[in-house]
This record gives C-alpha cells, sequence and structure tokens, in this order.
C-alpha cells in the first residue's frame, strides 16, 4: 500500500480541501442567489443537526481507528489491524440504524418546537438519510489514515463535493416554486447523493487495498477483541465526547440564538435572516482556511502516534511544532485579506455587504482557531483525548453563557453571538496549550511568536497601503484580483524570509522537487 511522508500526506489533502472548498463556496454561491437569505438560514438551521448525529453514530471512531491502526501498522501487526476494522463495523451497523429511526422521528419534535420554524422539518427528514453513508465512509478513512496512505480520502471529497454540485442547482430550481422550504430540503438531498458516490469509492479502495480479510473468520476475531475494544474505547469515549459536545453545542446553537434574539425583540424571520448572514456568510470565509488545518490534523494523528510507539518524543515535539507553523501560515493571510477587504469580497461573492461586521470583528480571533484542530488532534495522538473533551466542553458552556448575555440584549443582538463564538475559540486553544505544556512541557517559543507578530504586521501594513492607493478596486474585480495577489506575492516571501516554511519542506512537494536543491 501507498504510503506518504508527512508533509507529502498532508499536500495531499490540502490540494483535495483547496478545490473542495471553492466548490464549497461556489454550492453555497448558488444556494444564496437561488434561495436567499431566509432559504440559506433554514439549510444553516438544519444541518447542525446531521452533524450531531454523525457525531453520536461514530462514537468517536475514526480518530481510534486512525491511531491505533497506525500504532499496529508500526509493529507490523495486520491481525490487530483486521480486530479494529472488524469491530468497528460491527459498532457503526448498529449506531446508524439506531440513530437513523430517532432522527426520522424525532425530527417534527425538533423543527416545531427546538428550531421553532416548521420548515425546517423537510430538510431533517432528508438528513438522515446521509448517515448510514458518512458512517461507513469514516470507518474506511480511519483505516488508510492510519496506514498514511492520503489518496483515497483526499479523491474521496472531490468526488463529493463535484456531485454535490452537479445536482444541487437542479434541486433547488426544481423545487422552490413550492417553498423556500423545500428548496432548502433539496440542497439537504444533494448533501445525501454527494455522500453516496463517496462512500461507494472509497469502499471499492477499501477492498482492493486492504491487506488481510475482513468477511474471513469475522467473528472469531470479534470473539477474542476484548483488548483491542478496550483501546479503541480509551479514545472513542473521550473523542466522542469532545464531538458530542461541539456537535451538541452547533444543534443548540441555532436554539439558543433564536430564543435570545426573540428576548430581544426580534421576530421569527429577521432572526433567521440575522443567523444566516452570520453562518451562511461569514462563517464559510473564516473557516476558509481550515481545510488545510484540518488536512493537518488528520496527517498529524498517524505520525505522532507511531512516535510515541516507538518513544521519541523529539519527534512528537517537532511535528506539533510544525502543524502549529503551517497552519497559523495558512491562516495569518486569510486574516489580513479578511480583515482589510470584507466588504468588497462579500459584495463580489452574494450582492451583498451585510455579513462585513461579523468577519471585521470575529477574524482576528479565528486566527487562534486555525492553530486549535492540529493541538486537538496532538492531544489524541498522545491519549490525552479527555482532556480534549474537557477543553471542549469549558468552551462550549463559556460560549453559551456569553451569547445568552449578550445576544438577548436589544442593543447587541445577533453581534452577541459573534463575540461568544469568538471568545469560545480563544479559551479552547490556550486550554490545549495548556495540557501539552503540562503533559509533554511543549511550548510556542518566543522567536515563535516574534516571526507571527512580523508576519501579521508588515502584510497588514502592506495590505493598508494597497488599500489607500489602489483605487477602484471595489467596482474592478480585477483590479481587486491584482491587489490580493500583489499581497499574496509579499506573503510567500515574508514566508520564506522568515523560515515558516523550510526548504526540506518544499522539496516534500512533488511539483517542487524538480526546482529545489
Amino acid at each position: 500500500m501507498t504510503k506518504q511522508t508527512f508533509i507529502r500526506g498532508t499536500m495531499m489533502l490540502i490540494i483535495a480541501g483547496m478545490i473542495t472548498r471553492l466548490l464549497g463556496f461556489l454550492n453555497r454561491i448558488i444556494l444564496a442567489r437561488l434561495m436567499g437569505e431566509e432559504g440559506v438560514g433554514l439549510y444553516m438551521m438544519a444541518l447542525p443537526s446531521l452533524f450531531l448525529l454523525i457525531t453520536i453514530t461514530q462514537i468517536g471512531l475514526p480518530i481510534a481507528i486512525s491511531k491505533r491502526v497506525a500504532e499496529a501498522n508500526a509493529k507490523n501487526d495486520p491481525y490487530k489491524i483486521k480486530q479494529i476494522i472488524s469491530l468497528s463495523f460491527l459498532i457503526i451497523a448498529c449506531t446508524s440504524i439506531i440513530f437513523t429511526l430517532s432522527m426520522l422521528f424525532f425530527a417534527p419534535f425538533i423543527a416545531n418546537h427546538l428550531l421553532t420554524d416548521n420548515r425546517t422539518l423537510y430538510p431533517l427528514y432528508f438528513i438522515s438519510f446521509a448517515v448510514p453513508f458518512i458512517a461507513i465512509s469514516s470507518i474506511i478513512k480511519g483505516y488508510f489514515q492510519g496506514m498514511k496512505n492520503m489518496k483515497p480520502q483526499s479523491y474521496s471529497i472531490v468526488i463529493e463535493q463535484i456531485i454535490r454540485i452537479s445536482v444541487v442547482y437542479f434541486l433547488i430550481k426544481v423545487l422552490i416554486p413550492y417553498g423556500v422550504e423545500f428548496a432548502a430540503a433539496g440542497a439537504v438531498i444533494s448533501v445525501v447523493i454527494g455522500e453516496i458516490a463517496s462512500c461507494t469509492y472509497l469502499f471499492i479502495i477499501f477492498k482492493r487495498n486492504k491487506i488481510i480479510p475482513v468477511r474471513k473468520q469475522f467473528f472469531t476475531f470479534l470473539k477474542n477483541s476484548t483488548t483491542t475494544r478496550k483501546q479503541m474505547m480509551s479514545i472513542a469515549i473521550p473523542n466522542t465526547g469532545s464531538r458530542l459536545i461541539s456537535s451538541f453545542a452547533n444543534f443548540l446553537e441555532p436554539i439558543v440564538v433564536a430564543q435570545s434574539l426573540a428576548l430581544a425583540g426580534f421576530q421569527s424571520k429577521e432572526a433567521t435572516k440575522q443567523y444566516g448572514e452570520l453562518t451562511g456568510y461569514a462563517m464559510p470565509l473564516l473557516f476558509l482556511p481550515t481545510f488545510i488545518t484540518n488536512s493537518l490534523s488528520i496527517a498529524l494523528i498517524p505520525f505522532i502516534s507511531e512516535a510515541i510507539a516507538h518513544n521519541d518524543y523529539k519527534q512528537v515535539h517537532n511535528r506539533i511544532h510544525q502543524a502549529i507553523r503551517i497552519s497559523f501560515a495558512s491562516g495569518a493571510l486569510a486574516t489580513i485579506v479578511l480583515s482589510l477587504f470584507s466588504i468588497p469580497i462579500l459584495t463580489y461573492m452574494y450582492e451583498t455587504s451585510n455579513a462585513s461586521r461579523y468577519i471585521i470583528l470575529m477574524a482576528p480571533f479565528f486566527l487562534l482557531l486555525y492553530i486549535q484542530a492540529p493541538l486537538q488532534s496532538a492531544l489524541y495522538g498522545l491519549d490525552l483525548a479527555k482532556q480534549a473533551m474537557w477543553n471542549s466542553f469549558i468552551g462550549s458552556t463559556f460560549k453559551f453563557i456569553v451569547l445568552f448575555l449578550l445576544a438577548s440584549n436589544a442593543a447587541i443582538g445577533i453581534m452577541g453571538v459573534a463575540i461568544a463564538i469568538s471568545a469560545s475559540v480563544v479559551l479552547v486553544t490556550l486550554l490545549h496549550l495548556a495540557v501539552l505544556y503540562k503533559e509533554i512541557k511543549f511550548k510556542l517559543s518566543l522567536l515563535d511568536l516574534i516571526k507571527m507578530t512580523l508576519l501579521i504586521g508588515i502584510t497588514t501594513i502592506s495590505g493598508l497601503i494597497f488599500k489607500n492607493t489602489m483605487h477602484g478596486f471595489e467596482a474592478n474585480i480585477f483590479i481587486f484580483i491584482c491587489v490580493l495577489l500583489a499581497l499574496t506575492v509579499i506573503y510567500v516571501c515574508l514566508l520564506i524570509i522568515l523560515k515558516f516554511i523550510t526548504k526540506a519542506e518544499l522539496k516534500q512537494i512533488p511539483f517542487l522537487q524538480q526546482f529545489i536543491k
């Protein structure tokens, strides 16, 4: 089976993530222009239910599979790998049936009483059918991650997005005459179809590349898997807790927002519209760099797990430092661009700049979000999933307290939601860093902090100069693209000068090898 180095595997995921993120933005533009803010609001209010459902269905297995498969592979133990995969498929089969049926049963209650908008009922119904396919895909992805083969996952996420965007326009156009709630349901159906295509591809590749037959003596392996089950659950249960907290928080967020804004005197339609602006327009832009940080996080776990299996803590420190450097480098440019140019970006993309106030407020704090995912993966790789879970719990609790106190105030309103999300991001990231320092004495050096400050400072000054001297970019997209390209060139030069990306790392990127000696 093909294996990749940390950088090479990460680059595959980054390239795939970049493609899917661009397709995802195209998908959101289609949703925004065909359904409007109200339709996007319905879609976004229903979507957290899917994330919650997936979390409780997976029960933290993907991370556990990746780590335990990596350890077994480092020790050349294929029978252990078979136990891990067999046990995981059995668990996923049971949980998928239970929670899919539960969602179908409780959808009317969730739509009418929790989300306070019965138009979310049809999107909630169709969300249920995506669950089994996403769950099966996650098992196979975890296996390939543990084997340090990122190609199948990279291809699968591209396939999923291509299929989704191929059908979403057609479905919305067909269903929009029946009402905006049916159009939102069409957008959810496109998600289901995309996941079916992705799962089918992964299953075919898994059958071709597995190192040992899974079906042969399936139940015999399950009977002898007590130790393996305990090892899996030691990661899966805390990881489930952490993801459940995050997913449940995402599920509760639109409910608390709706109730808080109602207390502040906002009507249901106005609250849905404002929440749609924040989560449908601003948040996707703020989350744009996370396709890089998530790729790093996925690739980081098996490499840290392998280093731990060999008691190589120096390598653990090096990997975490490497992930933070690249994550910060990927997020800093986005933070600067969004802070300075949010109005023209939103106008060009959505033909409205109403969400710019959220972006300007939140962008600086989201710098810490971009390094949060690699830090959390490092905790999982170090068998510190329980600590990561408690950090997530503290952050989510803090977010809802701040959200309710601020959003229920008529003078603050929806901006209270933006402040609460930002405050939670900062708190959780600092807690992750504190745990890593306590357990393995990991910390960011003063030199790293100076480099980060210089990178942001010099690029921001350059951006302000372009903004104040290059007139007309608000109305001329060609001028605006030239401004962004010039700022990007300056930024990349600073990355090289400040050694955020080293020559050794660049050599591991296939298409750059021939240019670097």
